[in-house]
């Protein structure tokens, strides 16, 4: 199909590309930016992960490495009530052009990258997903994410249950997009103490996510290190409506070395560092509502 690599060696080059790239975006917080994409490299080559269009078909595979879908098109993919992705083809013929290579990718069952785009050069690496079927009257592919969904057989109701796919769906593409727009939005630092490392930030939930009313909108997210966003999940420290911490006083009460001394207990008082969009502040009524419980527990 036109590389001049052999079939193993570009299996081999495919997953050292899609290994570095988990490790490059646990590195930078879950996300990567347009730079970081068109200017990877590995083992001093130069490699690409994305083109200007949604689907990347480098010269040197025959199967597409990656797909990118974003709320703003240019096409309008959607996930599908079964929760696999519909992936529009390509403009054009949708037996050729880069749909050929992407067809290739669902026959021979190729891990690709799924790129996210939440918001302007925000990416977000869903790694692997595979395409595992085409709707070729409608024009779009089905893209799942994760190994056990390789060889499903998605026409088949019985085998994989929709509410199942759902939530796999939702961890593994939902999550990370949350997690990308909320440590943006923070300026990749903690609301909390200012940390500014987004390899050790987390997007914590204000409702939490298994509330049926929680949302993954930003303003129901803070940006914590994973030491507050714990210390918040357990009710060591509640958020009251102002943006003012408060730590359980039981525990202001403890003295158990440096970490508690300045992790937790001098965080007590201290105001919320909040983004700068009002709309992407936390939600006064959703803090209040959490700091209740904070409140009870005490």
């Amino acid at each position: 199909m036109g590389s001049d690599l052999e079939a193993h060696d570009q299996a081999t080059l495919r997953l050292s590309i899609l290994s570095a790239v988990e490790d490059m975006a646990r590195a930078s917080g879950g996300f990567l930016t347009w730079q970081e994409l068109t200017s990877f490299q590995l083992d001093g080559v130069r490699r690409p992960l994305v083109g200007q269009r949604g689907i990347y078909n480098p010269s040197y595979l025959d199967h597409t490495l990656s797909i990118t879908s974003s709320p703003d098109g240019p096409y309008d993919d959607q996930v599908g009530p079964d929760g696999l992705l519909n992936y529009a083809f390509e403009e054009g013929n949708p037996m050729g052009g880069a749909n050929r290579k992407l067809r290739h990718a669902m026959v021979d069952q190729m891990p690709i990258i799924l790129f996210e785009r939440p918001i302007p050069n925000v990416w977000v690496p869903i790694i692997p997903a595979y395409v595992v079927d085409e709707n070729r009257s409608e024009r779009y592919f089905r893209v799942a994410v994760g190994e056990e969904f390789r060889s499903a057989d998605f026409s088949s109701s019985s085998e994989l249950s929709k509410k199942y796919v759902e939530r796999i769906v939702r961890q593994r593409v939902h999550q990370p997009m949350f997690r990308a727009r909320v440590v943006t939005a923070y300026r990749g630092q903690c609301a909390i103490c200012r940390l500014k490392h987004p390899e050790l930030l987390d997007a914590a939930h204000i409702i939490p996510d298994s509330e049926p009313d929680s949302s993954a909108d930003v303003s129901n997210g803070l940006s914590l290190c994973k030491l507050h966003h714990t210390a918040y999940d357990r009710d060591f420290l509640g958020i009251d409506s102002d943006y003012r911490v408060h730590i359980n006083g039981a525990l202001l009460e403890e003295r158990d070395g440096p970490m508690l001394r300045h992790g937790l207990q001098e965080m007590h008082g201290v105001n919320l560092e909040v983004p700068r969009a009002r709309g992407d502040r936390p939600d006064p009524r959703a803090l209040r509502r959490r700091f209740e419980r904070f409140l009870s527990a005490v």
